[in-house]
């Protein structure tokens, strides 16, 4: 390992400014390479000794590492918000930035985070692509209703968003302006669009082997639909990497950040560092849950006695990370207690 050379990374989107070190500390070369495959292709070739890349977490890292990574002895990925925190300094550059992540990396600092397989980030860019296109599906969804009741047109809210219904709508609608008409058919069209490349893309998810089984037993946890199952196997990806529920918790984004000192202990709202795209669908299956799942049923009704149904639903919410970590690691279906089947 004393033989290696130490290279740090500041990733943009249309440069990368590196730095290579030798163990001792002594910088070897330094400079900026466009951010493009020929180019980088280029200037990894011309590294003619054996090297331990790493860089930050960014928008662009992705693709950089998928492409660096055969050229190096190992590639490693960079927390952030971590980083910041141990290099924080009043001089920030690029050349900087990218000299303190090989010191880091070169004495064995460098706050490390977990870099998902491409396939398992395909997949993962894929469904949040489709719960993007869910949120934008209801908006229009809202905007056809409201272009109607701005109108004082009569309709049935339940069969408003079926094909038929809706056509047979807009022929009985004469005294409506033909600019509103208009609108209202390019919501609509707009809409069958989202649905259709949603569905498409659930489709596609479904297909891959490797992640079926681990679905279909994290759907054996009542209340837990085939869309957070999916979304809990992309984000959390390894669930070993989870030494308690605690962490899977702040993980999740259902805790808030501590401030300890002098014995006494404070606490404020939900941190913000968490998965937010776990966050979002964990919260929006604690609130079905209840309804299929008695014991977490038990936990919202305890929880609302106390006067905050918000609390309720995190409790909830927490409970399900319990279960969803538990059958992951197992890698056994959730067993229902005999008191808990619902008829």
């Amino acid at each position: 390992m004393n033989g290696l050379y130490y290279i740090g990374l500041d990733v943009h989107k249309k440069m990368i400014a590196y730095c290579v070190k030798d163990v001792a500390g002594a910088v070897i070369d330094r400079g900026i390479v466009a951010a493009n495959r020929a180019t980088l292709s280029q200037w990894a070739l011309s590294l003619q000794h054996s090297w331990i890349g790493a860089m930050e977490a960014t928008l662009f890292t992705g693709w950089i590492y998928d492409f660096l990574k055969p050229y190096a002895v190992e590639l490693k990925v960079a927390h952030p918000e971590m980083l910041k925190a141990i290099s924080a300094s009043k001089k920030k550059n690029d050349r900087d930035d990218a000299e303190r992540i090989a010191d880091l990396l070169r004495c064995n600092l460098l706050p490390e985070c977990q870099m998902a397989s491409a396939e398992i980030r395909e997949l993962r860019r894929v469904l949040r692509y489709r719960n993007l296109m869910v949120r934008v599906a209801v908006r229009m969804k809202n905007k056809t209703a409201g272009l109607l009741m701005e109108l004082g047109a009569e309709y049935n809210k339940k069969r408003l968003h079926t094909k038929k219904y809706f056509a047979g709508l807009l022929e009985k609608m004469d005294d409506v302006p033909d600019s509103v008409v208009d609108l209202l058919k390019l919501s609509r069209s707009s809409q069958e669009v989202f649905e259709g490349a949603q569905k498409r893309l659930i489709k596609e998810l479904r297909e891959n082997e490797e992640i079926k089984e681990r679905v279909e037993r994290l759907m054996s946890i009542p209340g837990i639909g085939e869309v957070t199952a999916l979304t809990w196997t992309l984000e959390i990806g390894d669930p070993m990497r989870f030494v308690s529920i605690r962490q899977a918790i702040s993980y999740c984004g259902f805790c808030s950040a501590q401030r300890e000192s002098a014995g006494k202990e404070k606490r404020g709202p939900l941190s913000k560092k968490r998965n937010k795209h776990l966050q979002t669908i964990l919260v929006e299956a604690a609130k079905l849950a209840p309804r299929r799942n008695p014991d977490l049923a038990e936990i919202y009704i305890r929880e609302c006695e106390r006067g905050n149904r918000n609390r309720a639903t995190l409790a909830v919410a927490r409970k399900l990370v319990a279960y969803l970590l538990a059958v992951d690691k197992r890698q056994t279906t959730f067993i229902t207690k005999k008191h808990d089947i619902v008829t």
